[in-house]
C-alpha cells in the first residue's frame, strides 16, 4: 500500500485546500499524471503523483484544508490486491468537465462568483479558461448582479492578503535561519549582446530569444564547478541536487510572486530554454501550474531588470541555499585596454547559505557566470 502525500508546493505553504479529485478510487495511475487540484495561499496547482498503481481510497475531501504531508490517498502498488478488511469508500468529488481546459484557479473563481464556465471562451494557452477570463465575465453581468462583483473585489483582497502573510512567513523564516551573505558582480555585455541581436536578425519574432535565456544558462553551467549553490540544506546537512532545476521569480498581475522551476537547465538549448520561459510565464499568469515545478527548484534566479532597479540582492528560498539576481542591463562607461567605453553591463548578485559555502566560493561563482556571459555562443 503507498500513501499518496500533499507535496510541499513552495517554503511558503505550510498548508492547502484540496480543490477536486481527478481520479476515483479503482482508477489506474501512472507515474507523473495529475490527479488533484489543490488551493494554495498564492495560486491553485495540479498535483501530480509520482507513483504508479491503482487508487484504492480517497482520504481526503474536496474543500478540506489539511498541512503539507498529510496523506491525500492510498494506492495498490501493481499486483497488489484489495485488503479484505478494507474497502475503499467512494467520495464524492466536483465534476469535472470533459475535453475543456480549465485553470484550477478559474475554477475556484467561477465557483464563488457563480460564473458558468461552459459558456467562457478561454484566452490562455491552448484556449484554456482563465482567472482573468472569469473576473472579465464576473464583471459584465447585469446591474442586479453588482453584489456579486463587490464580493470578487473582496475576495481578491482576502487573497492577497493571505499570499502576503504566506511570502512574509517563509521569508522571516529564511532570514531568521539562513546566514545570508551577499556579493555582486558587475558584467559586461557587449560581446552578448552583439550576438544576441545577430541571432534575432535572423528570427522571426515568435523566436528570437531574450538576454534572460543567457543568464539562466550561464547560472545552470556555472553550477557545474560550484554545485555547494545548487542544493538543499534538509536534516541538518547539505544535499547537493543532481541537476540544475532553476527557480524563476515571475511577478502575479494581482501582486505577490511565483518561482516555478525550469528543469535540467543546463541540458537545454537556448530555443528550447526560451520556449519553456514563454510557456511558463504564460501558465503563471493562466493559474495552471504543475505541483512539480512548484516542489523541486534547486536554486532561484530572479531579474528585475523591466523595472528599472540597477540590482537586486533576494532573501534565500529554503531548503534552497542560494538565490542569483540580476539588474538591468544599462549602457555605462566602462575600462578596456586602458581605454573608457559605453558597453552595456548587468549587476549580478548572489545571496548564498554560510553553512554550506563561503564569501571566495561565492565569489568564484560569480566570476564563473561573468566568464560564461562573455561566450554566448558556447551556450
Amino acid at each position: 500500500m503507498i500513501d499518496f502525500k500533499l507535496p510541499s508546493l513552495g517554503a511558503d505553504m505550510d498548508e492547502g485546500t484540496l480543490l477536486e479529485w481527478l481520479v476515483q478510487p479503482g482508477d489506474e495511475v501512472k507515474r507523473g499524471q495529475v490527479v488533484a487540484i489543490v488551493d494554495t495561499s498564492k495560486t491553485a496547482v495540479d498535483v501530480e503523483i509520482w507513483q504508479a498503481g491503482k487508487v484504492h481510497e480517497l482520504i481526503v475531501r474536496p474543500g478540506e484544508k489539511i498541512p503539507v504531508g498529510s496523506v491525500l490517498a492510498t494506492l495498490l502498488e501493481p499486483g497488489e490486491s484489495v485488503p479484505p478488511t478494507r474497502q475503499a469508500p467512494v467520495v464524492q468529488t466536483i465534476k469535472t468537465e470533459a475535453r475543456r481546459r480549465v485553470s484550477p484557479a478559474a475554477r475556484k473563481e467561477a465557483e464563488t462568483l457563480g460564473v458558468d464556465i461552459s459558456l467562457l471562451a478561454g484566452t490562455g494557452p491552448d484556449a484554456a479558461v482563465t482567472l482573468e477570463d472569469v473576473r472579465r465575465a464576473a464583471t459584465v453581468k447585469p446591474p442586479v448582479q453588482a453584489p456579486v462583483v463587490a464580493s470578487t473585489a473582496s475576495a481578491a483582497i482576502d487573497r492577497n492578503a493571505e499570499m502576503r502573510k504566506a511570502i512574509g512567513a517563509a521569508m522571516s523564516r529564511s532570514k531568521r535561519e539562513i546566514p545570508h551573505y551577499y556579493l555582486s558582480e558587475t558584467i559586461p555585455l557587449r560581446q552578448a549582446g552583439a550576438w544576441l541581436a545577430e541571432q534575432n536578425a535572423r528570427r522571426p519574432v515568435t523566436t528570437r530569444l531574450l538576454m534572460a535565456v543567457l543568464q539562466l544558462k550561464a547560472v545552470a553551467l556555472a553550477t557545474r564547478k560550484f554545485p555547494e549553490m545548487n542544493g538543499f540544506w534538509q536534516d541538518g546537512g547539505f544535499k547537493p541536487a543532481p541537476a540544475a532545476h532553476l527557480g524563476v521569480a515571475i511577478a502575479l498581475r494581482q501582486g505577490g510572486l511565483l518561482a516555478p522551476a525550469i528543469h535540467n537547465v543546463a541540458e537545454k538549448t537556448l530555443d528550447q530554454l526560451m520556449s519553456d520561459l514563454t510557456d511558463l510565464v504564460k501558465r503563471v499568469r493562466a493559474g495552471t501550474l504543475r505541483s512539480s515545478e512548484m516542489s523541486d527548484p534547486t536554486l532561484t534566479v530572479t531579474n528585475l531588470g523591466e523595472q528599472g532597479v540597477d540590482a537586486v540582492f533576494g532573501v534565500i528560498y529554503p531548503p534552497q541555499v542560494a538565490l542569483v539576481g540580476f539588474g538591468k542591463v544599462r549602457e555605462r562607461p566602462w575600462t578596456e585596454a586602458g581605454e573608457v567605453h559605453a558597453i552595456p553591463l548587468v549587476v549580478a548578485s548572489l545571496a548564498a547559505d554560510h553553512r554550506v559555502s563561503d564569501g571566495h566560493r561565492g565569489a568564484l561563482f560569480l566570476a564563473e557566470i561573468h566568464e560564461l556571459l562573455q561566450h554566448p555562443e558556447r551556450l
